[in-house]
């Protein structure tokens, strides 16, 4: 018996997803997610990560530390978007 309308689960996650608003959403989880494997050992000096307005909030409690995120911040944007695979964040903001 084969059927002729078969689609893949995959797609129909994805769409289902879009359809309840809550692609968005879960890509932001999974960006929060990825912050430990992107910055790697530095991770243990950061906390009360947060998005708002695709911009990423973090509270950083070493000021060396701050200034080195801030200077490759462009790159930790396009890094954290690659891991999740979509344009989640535009912009880090360091506390």
């Amino acid at each position: 018996m084969k059927r002729k309308n078969a689609e893949q689960i995959g797609k129909l996650i994805r769409q289902f997803l879009r359809q309840e608003s809550l692609e968005s959403p879960l890509n932001e989880q999974r960006l929060l997610a990825a912050w430990p494997k992107v910055l790697g050992p530095t991770a243990v000096y950061t906390d009360g990560l947060f998005i708002r307005n695709q911009t990423l909030y973090v509270h950083i409690t070493s000021a060396a530390l701050r200034q080195e995120l801030m200077m490759s911040r462009e790159m930790l944007v396009r890094h954290l978007n690659q891991e999740v695979g979509a344009t989640v964040i535009t912009n880090i903001i360091f506390q």
